[in-house]
């Protein structure tokens, strides 16, 4: 279970985050949640597709990073092989919390927490969160950067998705991939948008899309599509 607390330079001055990436720290998964607010950088590294909750029916949107649920084709020794890390694998032992202001009447306010559990949070090894006299490091302004990402993107996922489902955008997508050797791999329960219901849209609802900036995510969804190919060519290379 997560210690969450919130972040600060006093009782945390000495905070390190081991900044590796492996499957000790759960990133051997075959696909992640993206978010919006980042479909622009996953789309050149990622294929984009969506996963629906079987209890909510809700849509979420996730990058395909293997061809099996626990096969992560960017990790490697350490690393990420990816010239984009996603948001919420990026963004390490820290999530977006609220806390009550008592000085501002008990309203909320956004606030950077820690899960102080965290096998990669210690205070021997790995990247400062603050400086020596109390300032943001590098590394805790990115993080800083990219929660701001993932919180606006939350606010508008919902809302995105739910139109592309209203508007008959959705449809089930089962994959079948085939390597060098013959061995096929099947990845079933995802679904894309139909790129023919898309350019058959009515004018007014193309406007609705566009006005609501979803339009651009649509064909960012679409154009990540390519990038299927490249993990068929890194799973062959690895033969």
């Amino acid at each position: 279970m997560a210690n969450l607390v919130s972040l600060n330079n006093i009782e945390h001055k000495n905070l390190k985050v081991n900044v590796e990436y492996s499957a000790a720290y759960g990133h051997n998964m075959g696909c992640v949640m993206v978010l919006p607010t980042e479909f622009a950088d996953v789309q050149r590294e990622y294929p984009i597709f969506f996963q629906r909750d079987s209890q909510t029916n809700k849509l979420q949107a996730v990058a395909l990073l293997g061809l099996s649920p626990d096969e992560n084709l960017f990790l490697e020794n350490g690393v990420w092989n990816g010239r984009y890390v996603p948001a919420v694998v990026a963004k390490g032992p820290f999530i977006v919390g609220v806390e009550n202001e008592a000085s501002q009447g008990g309203e909320q306010s956004a606030v950077v927490m820690v899960d102080l559990d965290d096998p990669r949070v210690n205070e021997q090894i790995g990247v400062p969160v603050f400086l020596e006299f109390g300032g943001e490091s590098r590394y805790l302004q990115q993080i800083n950067s990219i929660l701001d990402g993932i919180y606006r993107g939350l606010q508008v996922s919902d809302a995105m998705y739910q139109t592309f489902d209203a508007l008959g955008l959705i449809e089930p997508c089962n994959l079948e991939l085939t390597l060098n050797d013959s061995e096929i791999h099947r990845i079933q329960g995802c679904y894309t948008l139909n790129r023919d219901a898309l350019y058959a849209l009515d004018t007014e609802n193309v406007v609705r899309l566009h006005n609501s900036g979803f339009l651009e995510g649509a064909f960012l969804i679409l154009a990540s599509l390519n990038n299927v190919r490249r993990l068929i060519d890194i799973k062959n290379s690895r033969a």
